[in-house]
């Protein structure tokens, strides 16, 4: 079968790759039908995440057919359209029952891969890496799906793929992020990122009440849409000065939610910004925290800051005395997204929750590459690159 390759940094190649067989008697065989990239996948372009072996499928966020199914799949049956959670967890074990899935004990099926720099390990997810169980991706014609009747879902019959395409990651990382970081009624909150993630914690913001919702960028047809379809306040940090904007609305105090959803590429318009592309190409620092120290700083005293951003390790000039002094709540995760999907594909149904405006561009598997590059460089107001691979 076809799938798209990593050939080493800033290099891939749609290529044959072996089918996947069932391997264990709860795994699904998906036909994928659409793919789409995620800016966490630009990290392993750049080399920045460790463990990526050449020949490795990428891709973590998917839609399709189930076309085969093990003994012990109970819910799913040949011909089902489905979901699936980029993060892959058992359902049974403790962090699962905590529904915190994304920290599953038994997704990950290579953990010595980080344990001795990080302490205990995430759960695996596709196309991410050995680090985190060294899953095939789904920019392939097919994938396998371990335990499939916790990690798939079904999609309902009014929404399209283009639309439930998004629950697999997007839209429950961006619910996430309102979610646990205690977005309320009334609630000011601030959004670093209008990506895919940081429009959909902006949206999930909206839904759980907050009065006041701002999306932070550099990009004005990202912000744009941000307007358009979410009907958020945007504000441009190249033009404006985002904590004096910041302040004036929210009453002088500051936002009480600030969300970051850049990660460790985010970019600034000082000198910060060039000291951290310089610390991270040289490996002192492994992420950027351009996004993250200014929803620190930005936060108002007594308020909550949830990184919603990849990052791989090491950071320098955290400001770890804000976040005490200020008495902030700090919190981040990979996506626990089986606790949203099913909420989220019914608001889908509702039309509460639109999200197919995020695949500016759509492409068969074949032309993978340039939708990468696209992509990355944000070329043609690229926001997301879907890849059909039976298109």
């Amino acid at each position: 079968m076809k799938a798209l390759v990593w050939q080493g940094a800033d290099e891939l190649a749609v290529t044959q790759v072996p089918e996947p067989q069932l391997r264990n008697e709860q795994d699904a065989i998906i036909q994928v039908r659409k793919t789409v990239t995620c800016g966490s996948d630009l990290h392993l372009l750049g080399g920045y995440i460790p463990f990526m072996e050449r020949g490795d499928v990428l891709g973590h966020e998917f839609l399709g057919e189930v076309v085969e199914v093990g003994p012990q799949v109970r819910k799913h049956r040949v011909g089902d359209r489905v979901v699936v959670c980029s993060f892959i967890s058992c359902g049974r074990c403790w962090y699962c029952q905590q529904q915190q899935f994304s920290l599953c004990d038994n997704g990950n099926t290579n953990p010595a891969a980080t344990e001795s720099a990080r302490g205990p390990i995430p759960g695996g997810c596709y196309g991410y890496s050995h680090a985190l169980g060294g899953f095939a991706g789904s920019h392939a014609e097919y994938i396998r799906v371990p335990y499939a009747d916790q990690g798939a879902f079904p999609v309902p019959d009014g929404v399209s793929d283009e639309r439930a395409l998004f629950a697999s990651d997007a839209a429950p990382t961006g619910w996430m992020g309102a979610d646990l970081g205690g977005v309320r009624p009334g609630d000011v909150v601030a959004v670093w990122g209008a990506g895919g993630v940081g429009q959909m914690a902006a949206r999930a913001a909206v839904l759980l009440g907050a009065e006041r919702v701002v999306v932070i960028d550099r990009f004005d047809d990202r912000l744009r849409m941000a307007e358009t379809h979410l009907g958020v306040e945007t504000l441009n940090y190249q033009s404006h000065d985002v904590g004096g904007e910041l302040l004036e609305r929210s009453g002088g105090r500051g936002p009480d939610v600030c969300i970051e959803a850049v990660g460790m590429d985010s970019h600034s318009t000082g000198p910060q910004s060039w000291y951290d592309q310089i610390k991270q190409q040289l490996r002192p620092e492994s992420d950027g925290p351009v996004a993250a120290r200014d929803a620190i700083h930005n936060c108002r005293k007594g308020g909550s800051v949830f990184l919603l951003g990849a990052y791989a390790g090491l950071v320098d000039r955290f400001p770890l005395g804000a976040v005490m002094n200020k008495g902030l709540t700090l919190r981040g995760a990979q996506q626990h997204g089986h606790r949203y999907i099913p909420m989220l594909l019914e608001r889908m149904a509702r039309d509460e929750l639109v999200t197919e405006h995020l695949a500016t561009h759509t492409m068969p598997l074949d032309q993978a590459p340039q939708g990468y590059n696209m992509f990355k460089n944000k070329i043609d107001g690229c926001v997301r690159a879907v890849f059909e691979p039976a298109g």
